[in-house]
Parts: C-alpha cells; sequence; structure tokens
C-alpha cells in the first residue's frame, strides 16, 4: 500500500462528479462531493496520534468539544490532555482537535499536492495558481460543536470517519459578517463570528457521512456539529489571487475608517479592483504600517 498515493489504491480522489460539481460551484458557492480517501493509511487514528507526536505544539489546537454555537475565544476550556492522549481517547473525551499544516510532513505534504493536483485545472481559470497550500485534520468526539466562524481559505471539507452536519452560509452576507468584522478578521481578529438565532433562516445543513466532501468559499460563516460517533475530516485549502485581493481591501478599508476616510467597495471580483489594491499599498507606506 503506497502511504503517499491518492488514495489507498493510487486512484484519483475526485470522480468525475465531483470534479463537474467543483466546476459549477467554485469560487463563490459551496457543493457537496464525493471522494475516494476512504483506507487511506495515513488517516487512521494511529498513523494520526504519531503525526501528533511530530508536529510542534503551536500546530496543534484542541479544547473540550461539547460548547455552544456561539462562543467567545477566550471561553473555550481546555481538556487536559496531550493531543496525541486527545486522539488515543477521542471516544471517550468529549474534545475537538485540529492538527494544523500537516503538509509540513513529507509524507502528509505529497498527500496534499496529489489531490490539489487534480483541482488545479478548474480552479486556475477562475481565480489564479493555487498558493499557499495548507492542510488540517479535524478529530472530534460524539456531540461535539464546532462553533460560528469563517475562514480565509478556498476549502474542501473530506469526511474520513463518522458524521457531521455542516451548517453553511453564504458568503459574502453583511447581515452574518458585517464589514467591520472582516476588516479586523483580516487584520488578525478570530475567526469566530457573533451568532444570532434569526440566522438559521439563512442556513444550508450539509450532512456528511464517510466518503463525502464539502467545497466551502473563502469566508462563507458556518459551524459544524459532530454526530453520535467519533468525526475524523481531513481539509485541505487554498489561497488565491481573489482571496488575497479581497483580505487586501478590507485591510485598506479598515485603515481608512480609523481615519473617517470614505471606504472603498468590495465587490465580487476584487482582483479586478486594480486602483484600490494599489491605493492599499500607497496608504500602508502613508500611515506607516509595515
Amino acid at each position: 500500500m503506497n502511504p503517499i498515493g491518492p488514495d489507498s489504491t493510487g486512484s484519483p480522489v475526485f470522480p468525475a462528479t465531483a470534479l463537474q460539481a467543483v466546476q459549477q460551484a467554485y469560487p463563490d458557492r459551496h457543493a457537496r462531493l464525493p471522494h475516494k480517501l476512504l483506507g487511506h493509511p495515513l488517516l487512521t487514528r494511529d498513523a494520526l496520534a504519531a503525526l501528533a507526536t511530530r508536529l510542534p505544539e503551536t500546530s496543534m489546537e484542541y479544547n473540550l468539544g461539547t460548547l455552544p454555537v456561539g462562543l467567545a475565544p477566550d471561553d473555550t476550556p481546555a481538556n487536559g490532555l496531550s493531543a496525541a492522549e486527545t486522539i488515543r481517547s477521542i471516544d471517550e473525551n468529549q474534545s475537538w482537535i485540529v492538527l494544523k499544516n500537516i503538509e509540513r510532513d513529507p509524507a502528509y505534504g505529497a498527500l496534499l499536492d496529489s489531490v490539489l493536483a487534480e483541482l488545479a485545472p478548474l480552479v486556475t481559470p477562475k481565480t489564479g495558481p493555487m498558493v499557499r497550500r495548507e492542510a488540517f485534520l479535524f478529530l472530534s468526539s460524539p456531540g461535539s460543536v464546532t462553533p460560528f466562524h469563517m475562514d480565509p481559505e478556498h476549502n474542501i471539507l473530506l469526511q474520513i470517519e463518522g458524521r457531521k452536519v455542516m451548517n453553511l452560509f453564504p458568503a459574502g452576507d453583511p447581515v452574518l459578517v458585517p464589514p467591520t468584522q472582516s476588516e479586523a478578521f483580516h487584520a488578525g481578529g478570530h475567526r469566530n463570528l457573533a451568532w444570532d438565532e434569526a440566522f438559521r433562516d439563512r442556513m444550508d445543513p450539509v450532512t456528511l457521512t464517510p466518503g463525502d466532501a464539502v467545497l466551502v468559499p473563502v469566508k462563507a460563516p458556518h459551524f459544524v456539529q459532530n454526530g453520535d460517533r467519533v468525526s475524523i475530516s481531513l481539509s485541505i485549502t487554498w489561497r488565491s489571487i481573489r482571496s488575497g485581493a479581497e483580505a487586501d481591501l478590507h485591510r485598506l478599508n479598515r485603515l481608512l475608517r480609523a481615519r473617517r476616510w470614505p471606504l472603498v467597495p468590495v465587490s465580487g471580483r476584487p482582483e479586478r479592483q486594480l486602483l484600490a489594491r494599489a491605493g492599499y499599498r500607497i496608504t500602508r507606506r502613508l500611515v506607516g504600517e509595515p
């Protein structure tokens, strides 16, 4: 069995139906996809516990998983275990853990490269080359909740073990994510978002079981409810010219807002806003930001 092949049999991870769904939805809409990574030797619990012992502490985040949907970052409780112990006892410890930037491990980096190579012909013509290519592994105990949040990357989450519901919301909705929240987020603010029960009317719950995946647009708000068994998910992510341009324009507006200067509208195609992006670089120099 080749530990760094596309899947445990060496065949492509995404069948034709998955690639068609990506072609239709990317980059603005979410889409459910099939995948073929089940049974891969790098994705067993033993392999992940061993990986946790090789990763630096800064590449891991873990805490108790019995959390409310809306939770302030500073209120997140620890579980009192090491990362490897958390993985080995995940059935009973009511925890959630993410292993970050696993592509820095050579075997997992090769796996990420092989999977993203299948997507590059669809992605590159729309948003430019895949940059900052990263991978994350999520393990969560039965009943765990990942609070309402957003992420800065294009993302495909592949379900490996267990069942979870990804409760997804539209990207770019200012009711869910006000402009000031985006500006703070791109300046280094936390990913968690303020929750309002009225948001449920905008929610699309996507159920994932082993062999399912979901394409998640940049900054599409979501929260995750785990099922009654342990969940293991692999997240493959990348940035693009578009995601970088959007981040720059929100950072520009943060600088402008602080000085009560007119703001720049952020369009659905921020990579085309060349003058505004040049203005961001000039404004940074004028205000003395690095």
